[in-house]
């Protein structure tokens, strides 16, 4: 029976007229789904017969709108056009394939990843049977040859990345190829296999923790910034360009691999830049660039070395997101920080780290640093967040004393290259000397062997302004005499360095060691050639000599690299200018102009520069300088060393006792046996007393750019009495 109330009100406050009738809870219920579903296209009428109207309506219209597959499987808004068939927005964009499918379903993530988890099982499974049945039925299996790795702990060169993974087992291979997550591993039994890939080169994670181990244990006390309690994967997960560049330096001396350095050079270099692009930065990075800068990446042309770009980026990359100002992380960031107190600690820490390494690297580059020594950085703060550990403290305090005498001595505004004049020099370097007396009292008590080496250094650094003394000086003697002392100080200090529970470190110093032990022994070439080897123990000079070239070879990272082709230099020049013999018969002393520099505009290192020049002038110009051919039979630096093709052969196998017990400090029996991996074997070889040959003239740059290439000597000073008839020819 059907009931037509009157006076019934609409939904849209109207009165239902007579004609209406109401609708049964069903269709109710339908069309109030179809409303909340947004497919009906015109309200409900207020009257009967509106309504009516809007029913026929509702019955004319097309099907239900429906999205496209992509946006459905994304469950994004999607503005597809069925008739006619129009492609929507995202698709075009995205150059996706647009349909409606009326079968289709969407495809959860878990469930996507849990099937391609299954193939990876089964995978590991048929590989597993079918490498059993193999042994089985005496089929060999496919083995790498003898020369790559068969050890899945090794690394893996480019070249070698298909044959590796053949020799690997079924569960890493597996592993390595199908890793979903790019970095990690498991096997059957759910073991993390940790596998590390940056780009062709896959590390282990038995390898990875060696290396982490051998970093921590040699090369880390000379820049202590990093925790050794954290794991491998805790400095992963803070930056990825931070676990390579450790993997990097451990790779300098890690025998058991001795060409990972090499394979890592072009991508951690590619990877370098692109993090450097990728903004903004966590202050990890700079933690990264710091160890970059103390021990770059072995370069073939010092042209392409970045070192002392990437100090500059570093500093401004610091400065950028605040961590000068390590409290204040907010008002560099768009986003609230709160930061603990050992987060403040870590900030300070690492902004001090970043001073001394562009310090260092300004240094030893001979050019201006880009240091800034502000509040944060001053050593009585009271706030315990801003305190550095003891060792850290006092690097910055003996690179704050660098600091200074570069400012004070090489960037005067009334000199074309920023020295300043003789006058002025004196009394600055009297207040130098004081000052430096009084950070040596400060450091004194528990200063550890390294901090004592970079004390020297920077006592160093002071005494090379020596020759930039004019001759006619009052104090012209005594400044070479004191430049003598400090270098004689610090390659002694340097031969014999050494670390509680490591022994010999020197081979893993930094670069900057390595420079500034470079800077050493061309100071002993001059001085020992000249006037001045009448006033001092030409016997001690010339041993002391003799074990610098020997302690530059074994610093060297591979063959044919800066630091052996620098002692190759040195040792030529000591030989054609009389192996510390010329001074002989100045016994009087009488000064002259022999130890005047042409080259003066690279600050404490303008005498590594002015000595390579002159090594270009007197060898390879007159064509008896070939340095590829001589690193093969490096030139023995010992003047009573007689050799033969025999005793060549001979010595090609070990490094002369003698040299060994002149080193002996230097590196300790773990650092001697390292022959093998190139580090000693063949740099050290002593060879025929004049290895020279035709002439080359392939690039050979020592330091900058400057030196790239065979170019005519631009300087001339006729004014320099003796620098042409008296030099080291």
């Amino acid at each position: 029976m059907d009931i037509k109330p009157e006076g019934l009100v609409g939904t849209n406050g109207g009165s239902v007229g007579g004609g209406s009738a109401v609708s049964s809870p069903t269709s109710a219920r339908r069309k109030r789904n179809r409303s909340i579903a947004g497919l009906d296209s015109s309200p409900g009428s207020a009257d009967g017969d509106d309504g009516d109207e809007g029913q026929d309506d509702r019955r004319r219209q097309p099907g239900v709108k429906r999205a496209c597959n992509e946006c459905r499987q994304q469950k994004l808004r999607c503005d597809v056009v069925q008739e006619p068939f129009s492609v929507c927005s995202r698709c075009r964009r995205l150059h996706l394939e647009c349909k409606i499918e009326s079968n289709f379903k969407r495809v959860g993530k878990r469930s996507k990843n849990a099937e391609m988890e299954r193939e990876i099982v089964e995978l590991r499974r048929q590989l597993a049977s079918q490498n059993q049945a193999s042994h089985g039925n005496g089929i060999p299996t496919v083995s790498a040859p003898v020369d790559i790795p068969q050890d899945p702990q090794l690394y893996q060169a480019p070249v070698q990345q298909e044959l590796y993974m053949s020799s690997l087992g079924s569960q890493e291979a597996v592993a390595g190829l199908l890793d979903l997550s790019g970095a990690y591993g498991r096997s059957p039994d759910g073991r993390a296999l940790g596998l590390k890939k940056l780009e062709d080169v896959v590390l282990s994670q038995d390898r990875i923790r060696e290396l982490f181990n051998h970093f921590f244990a040699f090369h880390h006390p000379f820049l202590p910034i990093l925790d050794p309690e954290k794991s491998s994967d805790y400095y992963y997960d803070l930056s990825p360009l931070l676990f390579w560049s450790i993997i990097s330096v451990a790779a300098r001396r890690y025998t058991l691999e001795p060409n990972l350095l090499d394979s890592l050079v072009g991508p951690l270099s590619r990877l370098v830049w692109a993090t450097i692009a990728d903004l903004p930065h966590v202050y990890h990075v700079a933690k990264a660039l710091c160890l970059l800068c103390t021990w770059p990446l072995p370069i073939s042309s010092t042209s392409n070395d970045p070192t002392f770009l990437l100090s500059g980026l570093m500093m401004q990359m610091c400065m950028q997101i605040g961590l000068h100002r390590p409290s204040h992380a907010q008002d560099f960031s768009k986003f609230r920080v709160e930061l603990r107190e050992e987060e403040i600690r870590d900030r300070v820490k690492t902004w001090a780290a970043c001073n001394i390494t562009c310090q260092c690297v300004g240094t030893g580059y001979g050019q201006p640093p880009s240091t800034l020594y502000d509040w944060t950085l001053a050593t009585e703060s009271k706030d315990t967040s801003y305190r550095l550990p003891e060792e850290l403290r006092g690097r910055l305090l003996i690179e704050k004393f660098s600091d200074k005498v570069t400012k004070a001595l090489y960037s005067s505004r009334r000199d074309p290259v920023g020295i300043t004049s003789d006058g002025e020099r004196a009394n600055i370097i009297a207040l130098l000397v004081r000052d430096l007396d009084e950070l040596q009292e400060n450091l004194r008590i528990n200063v550890s062997p390294i901090n004592s080496l970079h004390l020297r250094a920077a006592a160093l650094h002071l005494r090379l302004s020596a020759f930039f003394d004019s001759p006619a000086t009052k104090h012209y003697r005594d400044d070479l005499l004191g430049l003598y002392f400090a270098t004689t100080a610090f390659l002694e200090c340097a031969l014999n360095l050494e670390t509680p529970g490591t022994g010999g470190v020197l081979t893993y110093a930094s670069n900057y060691i390595l420079q500034m032990v470079v800077a050493a022994g061309f100071t002993l070439l001059k001085l020992l050639n000249s006037f001045f080897a009448g006033l001092i123990d030409r016997d001690y000079g010339r041993a002391l000599f003799n074990k610098t070239i020997w302690a530059i070879r074994a610093i060297s990272v591979r063959g044919n690299d800066l630091p052996s082709r620098l002692a190759e230099v040195l040792a030529q020049l000591w030989k054609g200018g009389g192996a510390g013999t010329k001074g002989t018969g100045i016994g009087n002393g009488d000064v002259d102009g022999t130890l005047q520099l042409k080259v003066r505009c690279r600050m404490s290192m303008s005498l590594v520069f002015d000595s390579v020049w002159r090594w270009r002038e007197e060898f390879q110009a007159n064509g008896r300088g070939n340095l590829e051919s001589a690193l093969k039979n490096p030139t023995n630096p010992d003047s009573a060393a007689e050799s033969s093709a025999s005793s060549t052969i001979e010595s090609s196998l070990a490094v002369p006792s003698t040299m060994i017990s002149g080193v002996n400090g230097a590196m300790n029996s773990r650092a001697m046996s390292l022959g093998g991996s190139g580090m000693i074997s063949g740099a050290v070889t002593p060879g025929p007393s004049n290895t020279f040959g035709e002439a080359n003239y392939e690039v050979f740059d020592p330091l900058n750019w400057m030196l790239d290439g065979f170019v005519d000597f631009p300087y001339s000073f006729p004014a320099v009495q003796g620098l042409e008839a008296q030099g080291m020819a």
